[in-house]
């Protein structure tokens, strides 16, 4: 089985390679790129592509990696002890699976998201190290070695919020989405907004990678922000004169609280706008 992306996700050929090399090293792939480059959208879509079932693990600050495996719910126990419950004396009652534990169990290959692995505290990588490789791990409540059926096609996410330790990069297959191009982005939006006029698109195009290239943005606009943004201007029949207009006199843009989201870069935009006035002027 080979991905090569669905009717609903766009993916370069660089990026369906990367997927397909992961799994015939039979590797995690670790995706890196800007927010808003589909990095987390990309396992589900694999999952869809390829026919498979699909889990799903997002991280938090406050993540360990043993919840991705299993936890033992002890304060159930002792409640089901004081209440009575014959089950108490079963401690396999009181396992909750984890996702990895789901993957393993599953009759199929599945694919695994590990969301945003960058969240979580830096020992959290290196503590899977042996799971991920060895494809078991031990259950010591129960006193028993859980294997996986087939081995999952596993994605990671990462924003950079934090460096990854050595020893957890040497077992990824790396690969970094680059932000889409405009005959790339024009694809994407197709999917999303098949019917929208191609006059309009191509204003929307030229003045979002504009906005994009304004020197000290603190939060660059990113594809999904894009979406958004077009998908109002379809709402309030926003016409391309409007936005060829806009751009010519060099003003915010209609609706830019989809595109811009601080303070900080709408002021800068306006400063720089307004310099440019000036010196045309």
């Amino acid at each position: 089985m080979r991905f090569e992306g669905t009717e609903s996700y766009v993916a370069t050929d660089d990026l369906n390679m990367a997927v397909n090399a992961a799994a015939s090293l039979r590797r995690p792939l670790l995706i890196k790129g800007e927010p808003g480059t589909g990095k987390t959208l990309l396992a589900e879509e694999v999952a869809r592509g390829l026919g498979l079932p699909f889990y799903e693990w997002h991280i938090k600050s406050t993540t360990k990696a043993q919840q991705g495996l299993y936890e033992y719910d002890a304060v159930s126990r002792l409640r089901d002890s004081q209440l009575g419950d014959p089950k108490v004396h079963d401690i396999s009652n009181y396992i909750v699976k984890g996702p990895l534990w789901h993957c393993f169990d599953s009759d199929t290959q599945p694919v695994l998201l590990i969301d945003e692995i960058d969240k979580a505290d830096i020992e959290f990588p290196n503590d899977l190290l042996r799971e991920l490789d060895r494809m078991e791990f031990f259950v010591y409540e129960t006193q028993q070695v859980v294997k996986a059926t087939h081995r999952p096609i596993i994605i990671i996410t990462s924003n950079n919020e934090k460096e990854l330790p050595d020893a957890f990069l040497r077992r990824c297959f790396f690969h970094y989405i680059r932000f889409p191009e405009k005959e790339t982005m024009t694809q994407i939006v197709d999917v999303h907004f098949p019917g929208l006029k191609k006059e309009l698109l191509k204003e929307a195009l030229e003045l979002f990678f504009d906005l994009r290239e304004v020197p000290g943005l603190k939060k660059k606009p990113s594809t999904s922000e894009l979406l958004d943004w077009l998908k109002l201007l379809m709402a309030e029949d926003v016409s391309p004169e409007a936005l060829r207009e806009n751009t010519k006199r060099k003003l915010l843009p209609p609706l830019y609280g989809a595109l811009l989201k601080n303070e900080q870069d709408v002021h800068l935009f306006e400063r720089l706008m307004f310099m440019s006035r000036r010196k045309d002027a």
